[in-house]
């Protein structure tokens, strides 16, 4: 099976709308895997026969709500689905063919495809886990291999220096510009008055 991100998501809807085939109790149902060569757009055929019309019918409602309520997914167009006999609904990337087993025999659209790879829906389930699992493994393993590997140092590179406090960055003070106020003479002590000569 091939291993595309898109062409897995197409299995996993063939999936549902296989396992919608089996719960409407439809009979044989085959998956076949169609070569990208011959294929046109689609990836898949899915085949399944139905004892009666009404059965036909209850099984395509099946795959068509089933893929609608799980993906969101409309078929691109409805054929057959009034008589019964070959209900046809085209997903594009898949084609789920629903037969009445004496149509299914008359048209043997298995046989006309020599080149698809055909699946029982258990084959198909096993592939599609087995599938799955491998690249769960492979996006481990690269995720393994990122994740230890050393982180390359980084070049050395000189920390820049803190910024210096305040108190020091500020520019040092310069002296004052006033003169220095003379300190004051100490007070002349008076002068000793001489006795004046007494006449």
């Amino acid at each position: 099976m091939a291993t595309s991100k898109a062409h897995q998501q197409t299995s996993i809807y063939v999936q549902a709308a296989a396992a919608a085939c089996e719960d409407k109790k439809g009979v044989d149902t085959r998956i076949l895997e169609l070569d990208p060569a011959d294929s046109g757009l689609s990836d898949f055929f899915l085949v399944t026969s139905a004892t009666n019309d009404r059965q036909a019918v209850a099984i395509a409602d099946e795959i068509e709500l089933r893929l609608k309520r799980e993906f969101g997914l409309m078929p691109n167009s409805v054929e057959g689905r009034r008589n019964g006999e070959w209900v046809l609904l085209d997903y594009v990337d898949f084609v789920a063919h629903v037969f009445l087993a004496e149509r299914r025999a008359f048209y043997d659209i298995e046989r006309l495809r020599k080149s698809a790879r055909p699946f029982t829906v258990p084959e198909f389930d096993a592939e599609l886990k087995a599938a799955l699992a491998e690249k769960t493994r492979s996006v481990r393993s690269k995720a393994a291999t990122t994740g230890t590997a050393a982180p390359a140092k980084k070049a050395s590179v000189a920390k820049p220096k803190k910024p210096a406090t305040k108190a020091a960055s500020s520019p040092a003070k310069k002296p004052s510009a006033r003169k220095p106020t003379a300190t004051k003479a100490a007070p002349k002590k008076a002068a000793k008055k001489k006795p004046s000569a007494k006449r």
